[in-house]
């Protein structure tokens, strides 16, 4: 069982940067993606960005050149630097793991609150 738990949330003046974390823990697969997804009460949960075991970065158009994605594979941590940071980037930010070879293949984490404001 794999769990997630996401950190590093806050309230940051628009402009400002913040820095989350999630950590993993419990049987991972070596091969995996890992993401950052985000949702505001109301609507859809999005995605906005992944990173593959290896280092491969992929990002959501409204958030490319702001947000960095990256991982620590020996601490089994995931990381999202964001940047310039907009009230659009205000909502719940998400961790997820999606692994090939298991039978489950995706967990979440909870969740953690980020404010931007104006």
């Amino acid at each position: 069982q794999v769990q997630l738990v996401e950190s590093g949330g806050g309230l940051v003046q628009a402009g400002g940067s913040l820095r989350l974390s999630c950590a993993a823990s419990g049987h991972i697969f070596s091969i995996n993606v890992m993401s950052w997804y985000r949702q505001t009460p109301g609507k859809q949960r999005d995605w906005v960005a992944s990173i593959t075991s290896i280092g491969n970065t992929d990002y959501a158009d409204s958030v490319q050149g702001r947000f960095a994605i990256s991982r620590d594979n020996a601490k089994n941590t995931l990381y999202l630097q964001m940047n310039s940071l907009k009230p659009e980037d205000t909502a719940v930010y998400y961790c997820n793991l999606h692994e090939p070879d298991s039978i489950i293949q995706e967990f979440w984490g909870q969740g953690t609150q980020v404010t931007v404001s104006s």
